[in-house]
């Protein structure tokens, strides 16, 4: 038995839909978010994280409902072709809603650090005026208690030796061009932009919420119409691969996945450079990559053809789909007793693999969802920058993808997925340790870091659905497809919150240290789990086995 990598590839289309979007949506909102309203990170965390709450109502209703669907072109492709088609009309709305609140953000922000510059004078929310040196001595002493308006922790000097690097931002370089200076951008360009943020917020969000809730209104049916298909489009590689294959094929379903994700990554990346404010380009790009995607997928994928070739080929190996019911070896009949127990051992099994899972979204979702605003305002990176940086970490990463697939068969996906689980902890604590400040070694450590996390998403990624829906029948892929992605979006609603709490508690560094701690549970969860595992039947001929026998 051998995995056909083109036909998988081809069904992987839809999950590259998907990606296409969602990798978009992650690095772009939360700056949008940003620069528009100036949300703080807890609020920012909450506003992302509603999303994710509900899609955790959404996905396992329609997973279920497409596994009771019957049409001639199949149960999911009729949910990937309105869904998609639904998105890409709304998503649109989502920048245009806010450009209005974004170009009265971005003027008030120039006002406050052109103010701060030349020496004119800014009067906050309330009705405080400031000149440049009372502005920049409030930001030294409130650095005290928050790091992000002057981290105390990384600038070790007097108030007046950051005075003095705050007053003079510019110096000339060999060139005779005006430049600004290194210790201006390490030590104090953070901080002017926080505060920027917040006065945002204070003088524009909260003054006139109006252009926050449209822009929710509008959130709230794109997601809506993204919940609609995103079960049922995972759903399809299980129903058209048999159990041993599906890890070997989630890896091909990941690489088409991250394919789109490399679409998205492009499309911002290029905007950005070009226009750190150009989200609504963004999402008119993303929006015609995935009706070009839709049209590939619906030319190259016949979802009933897939499935009568999946049943065949289990029926020639003597493989099910299906719940397999237990047997003894020697032939003797098993008692009911023993039925039940292991029926609740596979409950047992489920039951913490999702909990695990639940809690490696909750480590890794933490960073990607702030993974954007770290890289601009911690390590003081341009947006466009740090796109380049998470780019590289996913391009580089993608090579991974086939390799894991055979190292589920190799060593098994429990073990796979505690591997890449490992990796992710090592990585956050790296991260935490070695690269949490604005200086250029920071930024080659973090992309050097984040790689290595970026490896062990892969090998998690590929395993954990499997094991999912190793544990369901024919009939109800459908359904736990929908409780995957429950215990991952419960995680995504929940996590985002808690990690800008701890963030505008204690630091953005700390980030990092709160998703090494989910994960390290997410791995001791793992560690009890008895079923999910899959083994392929031995080939019929060595041709098989080198996958050259038709």
């Amino acid at each position: 038995m051998k995995l056909n990598y083109v036909k998988t590839l081809k069904v992987g289309l839809a999950f590259a839909i998907i990606m296409v979007f969602w990798t978009a949506y992650d690095y772009v909102v939360p700056l949008l978010l940003e620069n528009a309203f100036g949300l703080s990170n807890s609020m920012r965390g909450l506003v992302m994280g509603l999303d994710n709450l509900l899609s955790l109502f959404l996905l396992p209703i329609f997973g279920k409902l497409s596994d009771k669907t019957v049409t001639r072109w199949g149960r999911r492709t009729p949910y990937i072709v309105i869904g998609t088609l639904v998105s890409v009309v709304l998503m649109i709305f989502v920048p245009i809603s806010a450009n209005s609140q974004l170009e009265k953000g971005e003027a008030l922000r120039a006002e406050i650090v052109n103010t701060s510059v030349e020496n004119y004078t800014y009067t906050d929310h309330t009705g405080k005026t400031y000149d440049a040196e009372a502005l920049y001595r409030m930001l030294y002493t409130e650095g005290a208690h928050n790091s992000d308006y002057c981290d105390r922790d990384y600038f070790t000097g007097t108030e007046e030796e950051y005075l003095d690097i705050a007053l003079n931002p510019y110096t000339t370089d060999e060139d005779g061009k005006e430049v600004m200076t290194e210790d201006y951008e390490k030590y104090v360009k953070t901080g002017i932009n926080s505060y920027a943020s917040d006065q945002v917020n204070e003088k524009l969000t909260k003054a006139d919420p109006t252009s926050l809730i449209i822009y929710m209104i509008i959130l709230f049916f794109v997601l809506v119409a993204m919940a609609t298909f995103r079960s049922p489009a995972v759903a399809l590689m299980p129903d058209v691969t048999p159990k041993p294959l599906r890890s070997q094929a989630n890896a091909m379903i990941n690489l088409a996945g991250g394919a789109g994700g490399a679409v998205a990554f492009l499309i911002y990346t290029i905007t950005l450079l070009i226009d750190p404010i150009g989200y609504t380009a963004i999402f008119v790009a993303v929006a015609c990559s995935m009706l070009i995607m839709l049209a590939l997928f619906l030319w190259l994928v016949k979802e009933p053809k897939l499935f009568k070739e999946c049943n065949d080929l289990c029926a020639e190996y003597g493989i099910s789909n299906d719940e397999e019911e237990p047997v003894h070896t020697d032939g003797t009949e098993v008692t009911q007793d023993e039925i039940r127990k292991l029926k609740r051992s596979r409950f047992v099994s489920f039951i913490l693999i999702l909990a695990s899972i639940f809690m490696w979204f909750m480590g890794y979702n933490a960073v990607s969802s702030n993974l954007s605003i770290y890289l601009t305002k911690t390590l003081g990176l341009s947006s466009g920058l740090g796109g380049i940086i998470s780019g590289i970490s996913m391009g580089i990463s993608a090579v991974a993808f086939i390799p894991v697939g055979m190292l589920a068969v190799k060593i098994g996906r429990r073990k796979s997925i505690m591997l890449g689980w490992a990796l992710a902890v090592v990585s956050f604590l790296l991260v935490f340790l070695f690269a949490s400040s604005p200086n250029a070694a920071a930024m080659y450590l973090f992309t050097i870091f984040y790689l290595i996390a970026g490896f062990g998403l892969i090998i998690a990624n590929v395993n954990t659905f499997p094991m999912v829906v190793e544990l369901s029948s024919t009939g109800s892929i459908g359904k736990y497809t929908g409780l995957y992605y429950a215990a991952t979006m419960s995680a995504q609603a929940i996590t985002p919150f808690m990690a800008g709490l701890i963030m505008d508690e204690w630091g953005s560094k700390y980030l990092f240290l709160y998703a090494m701690i989910c994960v390290i549970i997410s791995i001791v969860l793992m560690v009890f789990v008895k079923h999910g595992d899959s083994k392929a039947p031995p080939p019929k001929s060595k041709l098989e086995l080198l996958g050259a026998d038709d």
